[in-house]
């Protein structure tokens, strides 16, 4: 992400070394005609040529980036309910409360929870010993992730680990509304045991809430100890237990997407070392994975969110399987042994680089090993025995600077030998232009990189600008990984900033994408989604609370080119020129080999409607085909939770006449036409 530099001296001192490197990537001049044709014309003719470019358009070509920013991961995709389950937050009693404690409550002394540690405890390290005075009934609240929200009839699993029971008799645990109402509730006896013990039940709630909180009453006297208090809806993506939240997970089906990047971002970094992403700690027996802070946890003072953690639920297996579930590659991305260079910046040096090395080699060996290895093993006792045929990595997240390429030189050549199978991504930092951003690139060729991957977070108008950002990059360098980028429209902030003008801009840079297909191998949007009440960065793909999803304007765009890539590219043009915004308009054009299928992607930024003359150059098509439209009557329109469907496709049925296809273009709209070849 592109966030405010902290480590200003360091940046400074780099910039200085990068200014004096000669620029060997080539870059676009910024047309200021582009934005505004000066002589608009509301008529004009294309001409689609057939001819085989003999460019392919990869599987990966539009693909989803996952980072655990936003409430993304936990208190989102991740459908666990209850914060802090296993009191493992360095507050241990965060997101519980304790209304008639004898500590709290100024009349009550029914008794209280006592945070204990595990005499050997590694990933859980932590229970509470609950002491219940008398019979006035303890009671233990969690707040759920801004809330917890349940739907009425819908069936929600609980449960939780008890032992070393001394005289409690009941306890009830109860779903409550934002008024304390009862919604649904279950009561659990338990038994005289001293081991641990998990017990479960089903809550079915008689009443939809979206901010609703869990209650745990202990009846009788005496105490007992509690640990791993969880609670999941049954209907979870592919029905798997304490698995992911369906809804959020459908719409990333939706977008058929070609990869998952993930687990960021720059989480992969840390704030330093010490919290780094390590992947190892994110697999195994889901209760026996280490919390981590996020480092998303503070890094806007004006967004704090001091609840913000990482329980790994969501881990590395979980996206790889993930992946697998969309049809999508895996794209996993490590540390490189430098912590994020907008933070504390730390490094390990280089003789100490060994055990982050491994890691990578260690993943490869998890994700695609055979089972008689230690870590393809470890994939077996999950539930995986198969393979999953992982062929990226990414070493790195927006590094810069020569501290990076000194450690992405020994990974790339320990990589090399022991798995050439696997393409090695790389980055030449977070900017898309700039000195920082020349002196990647001259190294990145220097190292003959497979893939690079490119950041940017820019306005509408950049966006307008560059749609022929890779038309003049050199064929014979890195193919490029467009891994991470949005329009972000000024002075605003929160959902509104995904509003119509941001989408339709990044369908018009889009367009430049796919003409560049030939280099540019994977696309994503990012972030991929922000829970409305928790979230730290905008704009986003999706929007969500603890009961609905919104697909915004820029998903629906996203949709249209993902659901409909094609497999060859073929030439659309007009006086000769490919459609990088003459007269407002950007194109892309398409064959679909399987599906025997032309796509045109058209995109009329301009507010007045357009008619457009496309003239079939080398092949008939079928009569009839289809127009999708994606438009807006304004530019700050949105999706919101009100109105989800504000911004959603047409469909319409539209002719082409011999070897002419006439099309009306809507003002400010995305036109995806399909016809069948002949």
């Amino acid at each position: 992400m592109n966030k405010i530099i902290k480590g200003a001296i360091t940046a400074l001192l780099l910039l200085v070394i990068a200014s004096s490197c000669k620029q060997k990537q080539p870059q676009n001049t910024i047309d200021n005609n582009k934005a505004v044709s000066k002589e608009f014309e509301t008529k004009s003719d294309l001409v689609v040529d057939f001819s085989d470019t003999g460019i392919v358009i990869q599987p990966t070509m539009y693909g989803v980036f996952f980072e655990d920013i936003n409430f993304g991961a936990d208190g989102g995709i991740y459908a666990e309910l209850i914060k802090n389950r296993s009191f493992e937050f360095p507050n241990p009693k965060m997101g519980w409360h304790e209304p008639n404690s004898v500590r709290y409550s100024l009349n009550g002394d029914s008794g209280f929870a006592k945070v204990t540690d595990y005499v050997n405890g590694k990933g859980n390290k932590r229970y509470v010993h609950v002491m219940v005075e008398n019979d006035q009934r303890y009671e233990l609240y969690n707040e759920g992730f801004r809330g917890i929200g349940v739907k009425a009839d819908a069936k929600y699993d609980l449960s939780l680990s008890l032992a070393k029971n001394k005289g409690i008799t009941q306890i009830s645990v109860a779903l409550l509304d934002t008024t304390n109402t009862v919604v649904g509730q279950t009561n659990i006896i338990p038994k005289e045991h001293e081991e641990w013990q998990t017990y479960t039940a089903t809550l079915q709630p008689n009443k939809t809430v979206a901010k609703g909180k869990l209650k745990i009453t202990f009846s009788g006297k005496g105490s007992i100890d509690m640990d791993l208090v969880s609670l999941f809806p049954q209907e979870t993506w592919k029905g798997r237990k304490k698995g992911l939240r369906k809804d959020l997970v459908t719409l990333l089906d939706g977008l058929n997407p070609g990869f998952v990047r993930f687990p960021g971002g720059c989480i992969v970094e840390g704030m330093n070392l010490d919290n780094r992403y390590q992947w190892k700690k994110t697999v195994g027996a889901w209760d026996e994975r280490e919390l981590m802070i996020n480092r998303w946890n503070i890094e806007f003072p004006n967004k704090n969110a001091p609840d913000y953690f990482q329980s790994f639920g969501l881990g590395f297996f979980e996206y790889f399987q993930l992946s697998e579930d969309l049809g999508a590659e895996p794209l996993p991305i490590l540390g490189c042994g430098m912590a994020c260079q907008f933070n504390s910046g730390e490094l390990v040096p280089l003789e100490d680089l060994d055990p982050y090395v491994q890691d990578a080699l260690d993943l490869i060996e998890f994700a695609n090993g055979s089972t008689n290895t230690k870590w393809g093993s470890l994939r077996k006792e999950m539930g995986h025995p198969e393979p999953f045929q992982m062929k990226y990595i990414g070493i790195g997240n927006e590094q810069w600077g020569p501290e990076y390429f000194e450690r992405y030189k020994v990974f790339a050549a320990i990589l090399a030998e022991k798995h050439p199978e696997i393409t090695v991504v790389s980055t030449p930092g977070p900017f898309p232009d700039g000195d920082m951003f020349e002196y990647g690139w001259e190294q990145l060729n220097e190292l003959d990189v497979a893939l690079v991957d490119e950041h940017y977070y820019k306005s509408p108008e950049w966006f307008l600008e560059n749609a022929d950002r890779y038309d003049s990059y050199d064929r014979n360098g890195p193919k490029v990984f467009a891994g991470e980028y949005a329009a972000h429209p000024k002075d605003k902030d929160g959902i509104v900033e995904n509003n119509w003008q941001a989408a339709l801009a990044e369908a018009a840079f889009m367009t430049g994408l796919e003409r560049n297909a030939d280099l540019v191998h994977l696309t994503s949007y990012a972030p991929l989604m922000a829970h409305a009440d928790a979230w730290q960065w905008a704009p986003d793909l999706i929007w969500f609370n603890n009961l609905e999803a919104v697909p915004t304007p820029n998903y629906q765009v996203q949709k249209l080119f993902s659901n409909n890539p094609g497999t060859n590219l073929i030439g659309i043009t007009k006086n000769d020129k490919p459609l990088t915004g003459q007269n407002n308009l950007y194109a892309s054009a398409v064959i679909d080999s399987s599906t025997q299928e032309v796509i045109f992607k058209i995109v009329n930024t301009a507010s007045q409607a357009q008619e457009v003359n496309i003239k079939l150059k080398g092949q008939d098509v079928v009569a009839k085909g289809t127009k999708t439209v994606l438009t807006s009557d304004g530019l700050e329109e949105i999706n919101s939770f009100e109105n989800p469907n504000n911004i959603v496709p047409q469909v319409e049925e539209i002719t082409a006449k011999e070897d002419m296809v006439q099309l009306q273009l809507a003002p400010r709209s995305l036109n995806v036409v399909k016809f069948k070849i002949k």
